[in-house]
């Protein structure tokens, strides 16, 4: 009988303790929105100026809601600039950079983590070392190397080195998730008769898709939005992709004096697949952060 008296007033204490929480929780959550809401302003900007005219653009005070709605500016778009080839040579080489990377960068993670030969943990330091090097000190040899091969004006300077391990960083970021896997399941693998093939295909690459999916995040956006790399390599315009194609799309919209809202659109088209491919794999991307240690 007393225990049926408590219930009620346990559940009262619960309930209070929970609304004390929630308003504890107001002025975090507040602050949060505030501070959301400035990273997220110049993406809205950005969005809104491409829906406006240039006489929209620069009316006082500023319209973040465009009235009317410009919808011109990304019909045109396309017949203005070649957006759609910078589009097809930008998905081409990030479609080889992030192939590369995701074949090459477990391998040699396995390698380091995995398996016993002489000097491994030399070279591993050595891989380590190669992480300190600026990129600028690395520019000048690689142009040399790439222009004897006589891949200038190609594609190749832009996606053939992720075939070949995919970076010091990405080797490094799977080797510790590697790393965190128990042995016993290598062991008993072996028991069974199983190789380092079959141990890699079976076993260890199913376990670490979340890293993966981390790796394969950080290489799409660093392909998509680098700009060096093609200015560096590629001297003909209809090889360009879309970050330096903007940019001449900038040039040209600065000695025209025009043509802001339709320069906006092309910039909101290029950014939406980075924004869908890292929601799509939000998830993975966290869980492999966390499991690798990146986030401390």
């Amino acid at each position: 009988m007393s225990q049926i008296k408590t219930q009620p007033r346990l559940i009262v204490e619960k309930i209070n303790t929970t609304n004390k929480l929630s308003v504890r929780s107001v002025p975090r959550h507040i602050i949060l929105i505030v501070f959301s809401f400035l990273f997220v302003f110049p993406l809205l900007w950005l969005v809104s100026t491409s829906l406006k005219t240039d006489l929209q653009v620069f009316i006082v005070p500023p319209e973040l809601i465009p009235k009317p709605f410009v919808w011109k500016n990304y019909l045109d778009l396309w017949t203005y600039f070649p957006y759609f080839q910078f589009l097809k040579n930008t998905v081409l080489v990030v479609v080889l950079s992030v192939a590369g990377v995701l074949v090459t960068a477990p391998i040699a993670a396995y390698a380091f983590a995995r398996l016993r030969w002489p000097g491994r943990d030399f070279f591993f330091l050595i891989l380590l070392g190669t992480m300190m090097l600026p990129s600028q000190v690395t520019l000048i040899p690689l142009y040399l190397l790439f222009s004897k091969m006589g891949w200038i004006n190609t594609f190749m300077p832009l996606w053939v080195p992720n075939w070949f391990g995919g970076g010091a960083f990405f080797i490094f970021l799977i080797r510790q998730f590697l790393m965190s896997i128990p042995k016993d399941l290598e062991e008993s693998a072996f028991i069974d008769g199983a190789g380092y093939t079959r141990i890699y295909t079976n076993i260890m690459l199913p376990l670490i898709h979340p890293v993966l999916t981390t790796v394969a995040i950080f290489q799409f956006m660093g392909s998509w939005n680098d700009f060096i790399g093609p200015l560096i390599y590629l001297n003909d315009q209809s090889k360009f992709t879309l970050s330096l194609g903007l940019r001449i799309f900038q040039q040209q919209s600065s000695q025209s004096q025009g043509e802001i809202g339709m320069m906006m659109a092309a910039t909101a088209i290029t950014v939406v697949p980075v924004i869908i491919f890292f929601f799509l794999a939000q998830r993975k991307f966290i869980e492999g952060v966390v499991l690798t240690g990146l986030k401390a």
